[in-house]
């Protein structure tokens, strides 16, 4: 078993303060009720020596590198979300980056998407995900898709270590993530899992 976790990787995405707290513009409804969860995944990943990956949105302050209908929220007098350098990008308390993990910085909705993920966890010797965060229905999803089609060999989606607006955006989204072959435990599943 410890060989399989040598080979695994643990994605922790975009749990930041703007997409977690209450009080932020792109906040996700439901992200700050699994916060808990990926503290608790975090854990049980660096017992099992699984590298952790902390894939986040750094963004330009003028939002040149987001996404079209995202730019209306940058301007040189307002900070837009997750900009570079700004609390809102900071991840969100309780989690933090150790020696040993790898920070992944993406300015699209895919975590492989115009970055070096697949050959980094490639040359890493890691063919198999898990993964956890925000938000299930645009990051998660597309992050999940593409490993899908990267050919890694499992990937695992712990589904009550991530979150979008309602139950059933989520639902709806771990129900077509399984229909591809993504497994989709609990935490305390995949706590329990020796595979």
């Amino acid at each position: 078993m410890a060989d399989k976790w040598k080979q695994t990787a643990l994605l922790v995405i975009d749990m930041q303060n703007d997409f977690i707290l209450e009080d932020r513009l792109t906040r996700v409804n439901g992200g700050k009720a699994v916060v808990p969860n990926v503290i608790k995944a975090v854990e049980i990943a660096r017992q099992r020596d699984i590298l952790v990956v902390w894939v986040v949105r750094e963004h330009d302050y003028l939002g040149r590198d987001v996404e079209l209908f995202r730019r209306q929220f940058y301007s040189p007098e307002k900070e837009g979300p997750a900009t570079k350098g700004s609390v809102g990008a900071e991840l969100v308390d309780g989690l933090v980056i150790k020696q040993g993990d790898y920070k992944l910085v993406k300015t699209r909705f895919s975590a492989f998407f115009a970055t070096h993920l697949h050959s980094f966890l490639q040359s890493s010797g890691v063919n198999n995900l898990v993964v956890v965060g925000v938000q299930t229905p645009n990051c998660i999803r597309q992050t999940v898709f593409d490993a899908v089609a990267h050919d890694f060999e499992s990937v695992t989606v712990i589904v009550d270590a991530t979150a979008a607006a309602t139950p059933d955006i989520q639902n709806a989204n771990i129900f077509d993530m399984k229909n591809i072959g993504v497994a989709t435990p609990t935490l305390q599943e995949w706590c329990e899992t020796n595979a």
